[in-house]
């Protein structure tokens, strides 16, 4: 028997997606570089729509660098008109670098960081680790910039303690997250010493400001080098090393006949890239002429509570309806036609550990898009919305799976709850996967196009299953 070890398109682009976007900030990059190039214009939430905003149009507006919103309107379109929404979010669980970062001990130089999200941290030891995110800059006419970087080579590890020091590490692995989870950048010695200083005195003394004490010279010269700027051009920054922001091995294919993705940040990139590459395949379909605004909006700080500016909880979302339909009438109008998708991923059975699943409710990889469902409303599915799902994916020919978690065992949440609260009707969904908040994740390559194909038929055929759908 031959296997086939064919790739479907699409799981090839999400890997180029995850390549290029260690970060939130790189992920709304990559999407907004995607989007412009079919033909998506910029807007500015700081500037009037009132004329910018037209039938059969395409947009995009983003905040803070790293929450991205684009929609299109059909050629009908009118305010008042409904929505149909894709939300995901970008961020994922990593670890950040410190404000104040420099620390010493035994010899080593040492970065403090700090926990974001739930992680599986132990999977982060000894990892090939970078640094990427954002970086403000200034130039000699006293211009401030804010600039993405990636060091693309392995600079920090937090090694693992050798069994001969710790023989009871293979039955229960404990450590502190603040002492004994510090990653090292290098060794203290008089080379390292004399290149940090080789630098100062090529290119500026590091600023006379506090980010030179907080810091290590070796690594605010190493970011000057990938910036190509002066050390003392450099204010301020946001880097986080490892797996949100830079697990250096590569998101790749795995499995005997490539049904795999081994990948950081699947949770949630993968609904994320599967967003974008649904909208951009939209725009060459009939949902352009009439119907809803198609509407896809990318999250940050899910992960943490999704209270932020530029969470689920924001008024992103509240402010986009209320700028399409700018009254009180209008308003109330769209959001009770409007429909939203809230795509997380979801925990694909265990072949090890079977019995974390309720034994009706167990999502195969490759087998198709899950429904949540959670009665404490920890998830926003209900029967309309169910319902509705069933009805988009199979236009597209796909299969549906089911998930509602054991009784005594919690349940995860997503966006979808925060973002029903605005009298929407939200369901969640999401795609199976292995390993979730680990530094490297396990999904199918199958279900990037099972996911794609729902958001299109979302975008092509939502308006006119609604109009057949009576529940008042």
């Amino acid at each position: 028997m031959m296997l086939s070890s064919t790739v479907p398109e699409a799981a090839s682009r999400l890997l180029s997606f995850v390549n290029t976007s260690p970060t939130p900030f790189h992920a709304v990059q990559t999407a907004v570089q995607r989007l412009e190039k079919v033909g998506f214009s910029k807007l500015k939430e700081s500037d009037s729509w009132d004329k910018a905003v037209k039938p059969g149009g395409k947009y995009i507006f983003t905040r803070n660098q790293s929450t991205i919103v684009a929609f299109t309107t059909p050629g009908n379109w009118k305010q008042g008109a409904g929505l149909s929404i894709v939300a995901t979010h970008i961020d994922s669980p990593n670890l950040r670098i410190r404000p104040v970062s420099k620390r010493t001990k035994a010899g080593y130089l040492q970065v403090g960081i700090e926990t974001y999200g739930g992680g599986i941290w132990h999977s982060w030891l000894d990892r090939d680790l970078s640094v990427a995110g954002r970086v403000i800059t200034s130039n000699n006419l006293g211009e401030f910039k804010s600039r993405l970087i990636k060091v693309e080579r392995p600079i920090l590890r937090i090694p693992s303690l050798a069994i001969h020091l710790d023989r009871g590490v293979n039955d229960s692995l404990k450590f502190n997250q603040e002492t004994e989870f510090v990653p090292i950048l290098g060794l203290i010695s008089e080379q390292l010493n004399a290149t940090s200083e080789s630098s100062k005195s090529s290119t500026g003394d590091v600023q006379a400001s506090s980010i030179a004490d907080n810091h290590h010279s070796a690594l605010l010269n190493l970011l000057a080098s990938e910036l190509s700027v002066a050390p003392n051009e450099i204010h301020d920054f946001e880097l986080q090393s490892c797996r949100q922001l830079y697990d250096t091995q590569p998101s790749q294919l795995g499995g005997i006949v490539n049904e795999f993705i081994f990948s950081p940040r699947m949770d949630n990139q993968f609904s994320s890239f599967c967003a974008v590459d649904a909208i951009i395949g939209s725009v060459s379909s009939n949902s352009l002429l009439e119907g809803n605004v198609n509407c896809i909006a990318l999250f940050n700080h899910e992960e943490v509570g999704s209270v932020s500016s530029t969470g689920a909880e924001s008024n992103l979302i509240p402010s986009l309806l209320s700028r399409l339909s700018p009254t009180p009438d209008l308003l109330a109008q769209s959001i009770a036609s409007s429909f939203l998708v809230s795509c997380d991923m979801g925990h694909a059975i265990h072949p090890n550990y079977y019995n974390k699943h309720e034994e009706n409710h167990q999502p195969r990889i490759n087998g198709g898009i899950i429904i949540k469902t959670n009665a404490k409303q920890r998830y926003t599915s209900d029967a309309v919305g169910s319902f509705l799902v069933k009805k988009l994916v199979e236009k597209k020919g796909g299969k549906v799976q089911e998930y509602e978690a054991r009784n005594d065992m919690p349940c995860g949440s997503t966006v979808g709850p925060s973002l029903s609260t605005m009298g929407l009707r939200v369901v969640d969904v999401g795609c199976p996967m292995l390993s979730m908040h680990s530094i490297r994740e396990t999904a199918g390559t199958s279900d990037v196009q099972s996911c794609i194909d729902l958001f299109q038929s979302l975008f092509e055929n939502f308006s006119q299953l609604d109009a057949k759908l009576i529940a008042e």
